[in-house]
């Protein structure tokens, strides 16, 4: 990309409120100009960009220049629920494929409409349908200006991780520096110094974060998980329940209960298993399920899951010590009847 230099003009009427202010603040004329020069040199191997700085300081104007036919407007969002408002051509498949991959993991949610979805929730809804359109490259201006900063942060990282699993290129129009570190970018046009800064080769790795795990002496607390769970609202009051913390913020929710065998008496899986929508998408779920399955390993225990959510379920594929215990319909599972659905069974082996 060249240097540019973008002049814009701007004359306002004359009216009598505009003569007074004038006036009043020795303004010599009513025709504003601000003028944007800098220069956006990236090399053709990147896949994440970033122009960010403070408001007034062109950010938008300058995504707007240089990428007009890329850059992401307003989207209509009109049906009952946001699964029909993705593009028409993509199939079920790749609509949940694509809203899991950015860390929106809450079936529940997939059935409602977009006006009642929380701000993180809006914010990986309308990347996902950027992702599921044709284009090769998408601008996305405002992002995470309206979400809370931990959120930003969380949901930086899974946009990244995301765009990096396709050929797309995508680049965030922000007033925020403190999502940089986490969204971690190939470059970065800063407009408050109008410099640009390229990072080759750069390692991938995000920030650490303060995860905090503690027993739940109050079980009731999964009341504010259980509208986030993919199949059931139903919580065993048996069974032993743990929480996760992100950042002081309550955002997961594990429970472990007995389970049955004729033989083994000392098998543990786990009941229910939640992660709160705003912290999805940077593996708060595997890392909050291994946690605990090494507690139960190492206190004699076997531990297992039965899931059938896509994410754990691709994630225990390649994991050294998961071990596969069965796969597909099966009536006879513990959680319930899942012959509607396949599910898989597995269970945490040390090797």
């Amino acid at each position: 990309m060249p240097n540019f230099n973008i002049l814009r003009e701007h004359k306002a009427e004359k009216t009598f409120r505009v003569s007074s202010v004038m006036g009043k603040f020795d303004l010599q004329s009513e025709n504003i100009k601000e003028e944007f020069v800098g220069n956006i040199d990236f090399n053709d191997d990147w896949q994440v960009g970033i122009i960010v700085g403070g408001s007034g300081t062109g950010k938008t104007t300058i995504a707007k220049e240089l990428f007009p036919d890329a850059y992401i407007t307003d989207f209509e969002y009109k049906s009952d629920s946001i699964l029909d408002d993705m593009p028409s051509h993509c199939s079920v498949d790749e609509i949940t494929r694509m809203f899991n991959s950015v860390g929106f993991s809450s079936p529940p949610s997939w059935l409602k409409p977009y006006s009642v979805l929380s701000n993180g929730q809006k914010m990986r809804v309308d990347l996902a349908h950027s992702l599921l359109k044709d284009d090769e490259l998408i601008v996305f201006d405002e992002f995470t200006s309206v979400v809370d900063r931990n959120v930003a942060k969380i949901g930086s990282y899974a946009v990244q991780k995301a765009i990096r699993k396709t050929k797309k290129k995508f680049i965030a129009v922000a007033c925020h520096n403190d999502i940089v570190d986490w969204l971690l970018p190939d470059w970065i046009f800063d407009t408050d110094s109008m410099t640009f800064q390229e990072f080759e080769g750069q390692k991938k790795n995000r920030p650490k974060i303060n995860f905090e795990i503690y027993k739940a002496r109050d079980k009731s607390i999964w009341r504010v998980f259980a509208k986030h769970h993919y199949l059931s609202h139903y919580h065993n009051n048996a069974s032993t329940v743990y929480v996760a913390y992100v950042n002081e913020q309550l955002a997961g929710f594990i429970s472990i209960i007995h389970q049955p065998h004729p033989r083994a008496k000392n098998i543990r899986r786990i009941h229910r298993l939640v992660i709160q929508p705003d912290f999805q998408g940077i593996g708060l779920g595997v890392m909050l399920t291994e946690f605990i399955a090494k507690k139960y390993l190492s206190d004699n225990y076997r531990f297992s899951i039965t899931t059938s959510a896509p994410s754990l379920i691709n994630y225990f594929k390649k994991a050294v010590n998961w071990t596969c215990k069965s796969f597909g319909r099966n009536k006879e599972h513990a959680t319930g009847d899942s012959s509607s659905r396949i599910t898989s069974s597995w269970e945490y082996i040390i090797k």
